[in-house]
């Protein structure tokens, strides 16, 4: 009798903040595809002036690398959107390991979940859609016209390496812009 394969977790490891080192795991997917080390560590120096206390929307959070590094790092809140149950389940239980404040977790299609009227405004915005479906631009329109956004708001967005340029809102700057091999990785400042 053949054995069924099993998947061994991913692990994900904070590497800053109040949970620096804390290594968690989540399911092996190849729909998963979490922001590298070198690229968060960037990220998180790029928002080190604004991250404490900061409101913090992660779309497509898949292993939560970007929305737990942001609590772990000082942000008063962080909302994370998945639309997969079974990994709206495992940040749930990440969350509750970490005994995590000012989180919370939504089962939603995240480009659907945009084009409603904003309930919440937002500091930082982590964009990190699942690669070649175009799904940048789409959501940055979203984020600006449903008010999603708080003056000033940062919003990370995150691409294959290959994207040309993305079409920002009109009163969007882009601030940074990095390549680590296949990610694109941006800050953009509203």
């Amino acid at each position: 009798m053949k054995k069924a394969k099993t998947h061994k977790p991913n692990q994900l490891r904070i590497i800053g903040g109040l949970w620096r080192g804390r290594k968690l795991t989540f399911p092996a997917s190849s729909a998963l595809r979490p922001t590298p080390d070198r690229v968060r560590e960037t990220l998180f120096n790029w928002l080190a002036p604004v991250i404490h206390g900061a409101r913090c929307l992660d779309l497509f959070a898949g292993s939560g690398a970007l929305g737990l590094e942001a609590l772990s790092r000082g942000a008063a809140r962080a909302v994370l959107i998945d639309r997969d149950p079974h990994i709206i389940a495992h940040l749930r239980a990440h969350l509750a390991t970490l005994h995590a404040q000012g989180a919370e977790l939504i089962q939603a299609d995240a480009l659907q979940f945009l084009q409603n009227p904003a309930h919440e405004k937002f500091d930082i915005v982590f964009l990190d859609p699942p690669y070649h479906q175009g799904l940048l631009e789409p959501c940055c329109r979203h984020l600006e016209h449903h008010g999603w956004l708080s003056p000033g708001a940062r919003v990370y967005l995150e691409a294959e390496a290959e994207l040309g340029a993305i079409n920002l809102p009109p009163h969007w700057r882009l601030t940074h812009s990095k390549k680590a091999g296949q990610v694109g990785y941006h800050l953009a400042e509203r």
